[in-house]
């Protein structure tokens, strides 16, 4: 599991965040929330190891986190099945096997057909596909998500909200899910943390969860109705 304490992060100074903390165990998907510069990145960077607060503690038992950008950044130079096995190929893994977690993922993600084509070839849906391919082709246990499907068209952004939905149930992964848009928030997951404006301090921890059977969408705006007054405060503008 990822246990933050107390965690706080300064950029010389400027504060970003402070007294922060968060628990989330495996299976389970904690969607942040907050305005721009907030410190939501920074809260991901921390949980990847990419950077030490500068205060607080952190207990992370996650051995293998994947990273997601909300812009795909994907090698223009290689193919989409080369873009999704470059995490295995840079872990020595074999080419053939490359070749075969990589073709995997393709089939599972609705790229059949797309193997062999380079990412100016690909509509913004499919690099967006090819991304979370290659977070998933290591084997992650732990998937941080930064606004991943914020470029994304309405139509666009539900498929790919469902569609890593069903791989992080399917694969039993833990995620941090950073979004603007408390919509998708409350869509995507098992409870939802409210940042303040800078410095980004927890005012809101909403715990969230489907019944079987509901209609979705029905769901989520009767939840987003009934949240909005504790969570109101990290949208001031």
């Amino acid at each position: 599991m990822l246990t933050m304490t107390g965690v706080g992060h300064d950029y010389g100074s400027v504060r970003a965040l402070d007294g922060v903390d968060l628990l989330l165990e495996p299976g389970r998907i904690i969607a942040i929330v907050g305005q721009s510069g907030c410190g939501k990145t920074t809260l991901l960077q921390i949980a990847a190891g990419l950077i030490a607060p500068t205060r607080g503690r952190v207990e992370n038992r996650f051995r293998r986190p994947a990273y997601v950008f909300q812009e795909p950044r994907l090698l223009p130079w290689r193919t989409a099945w080369q873009n999704i096995a470059f995490g295995l190929k840079a872990q020595g893994a074999p080419p053939a096997a490359q070749r075969r977690a990589a073709e995997a993922l393709i089939e599972r993600l609705g790229l059949t057909g797309a193997a062999d084509m380079f990412p100016h070839e690909l509509s913004g849906g499919m690099r967006q596909r090819v991304a979370l391919g290659r977070a998933l082709a290591t084997e992650p246990d732990l998937l941080l998500l930064d606004e991943p499907f914020g470029a994304l068209d309405p139509g666009l952004r539900a498929g790919m909200q469902r569609l890593l939905l069903d791989l992080l149930a399917e694969r039993r992964l833990a995620a941090l899910f950073v979004t603007h848009d408390l919509t998708e928030a409350v869509r995507m997951g098992d409870e939802l943390i409210a940042l303040s404006p800078a410095p980004g301090r927890v005012i809101a921890r909403v715990a969230l969860g489907r019944t079987p059977g509901t209609d979705a969408d029905a769901y989520v705006h009767r939840t987003v109705a009934a949240i909005w007054p504790q969570v109101s405060a990290a949208y001031p503008d």
